[in-house]
């Protein structure tokens, strides 16, 4: 699990072109929300299958942000070999995120 947000962004074509499964986290380090979605997201990742965890900082002008249509925080956006499968927005617990980390290791079978 990555712990800081990326001030650079990859591109929206590197993003997807990545193969497996990925977990796009959008938000900011100064954002409560976000703040409070670390540990839900420590507990689901915690014997999950791996994959790839990009955790990039958003704000007015990101155009990766703004690609995926990011309009709260903190977005997790789930994908499978550059498909989005699953999307959250301000998930309330970890139950709810395994949830999705599920359906990606569903789609891998």
């Amino acid at each position: 699990m990555n712990t800081t947000y990326a001030t650079q962004e990859p591109s929206r074509a590197e993003v997807d072109g990545l193969a497996g499964s990925t977990l796009v986290e959008f938000g900011t380090s100064w954002c409560g929300h976000c703040k409070a979605a670390q540990p839900l997201l420590a507990e689901a990742l915690a014997g999950a299958p791996p994959l790839t965890h990009l955790k990039i900082e958003d704000g007015s002008g990101r155009a990766l942000g703004r690609s995926f249509g990011v309009k709260l925080w903190p977005t997790f956006v789930f994908m499978r070999n550059g498909q989005e499968l699953g999307r959250l927005v301000r998930p309330g617990s970890a139950a709810l995120i395994k949830e999705q980390l599920a359906q990606l290791t569903a789609a891998s079978a």
